[in-house]
């Protein structure tokens, strides 16, 4: 894989959700913005947008897994300001709606003693 296109990779993988502009990882990694997109495209298969969003919602499910977060702060920590979009997303990518996906990885309260 060409070197820039795995600088930039590992740039998107460190926004956490962030906002992030392709222009300007563009420039980082010295390629024209058009240029940029076109070789990303070819290298991981997926243009930068769409990868970021997939990682995005990789790392809603990872927190799903492993926090006591609700939708709405899954939502807001990795990026996404719209419900419905999150929503549609999420259920596109993993074929269940986040609030299902929430349920089902409740974490089941430990016994008292």
């Amino acid at each position: 894989m060409d070197v820039r296109i795995v600088h930039a990779l590992s740039v998107l993988a460190a926004s956490g959700g962030r906002d992030i502009s392709f222009d300007q990882i563009a420039r980082q990694v010295n390629l024209s913005p058009s240029r940029f997109r076109h070789l990303f495209r070819v290298e991981v298969g997926s243009a930068p947008g769409t990868y970021l969003k997939q990682l995005r919602l990789q790392q809603a499910k990872h927190l799903f897994g492993t926090t006591f977060l609700q939708v709405k702060e899954v939502r807001n920590a990795i990026g996404f300001a719209d419900a419905s979009h999150f929503s549609r997303d999420y259920k596109r990518l993993f074929g269940t709606s986040p609030s299902t996906e929430r349920g089902r990885k409740s974490f089941a309260r430990a016994p008292r003693k």
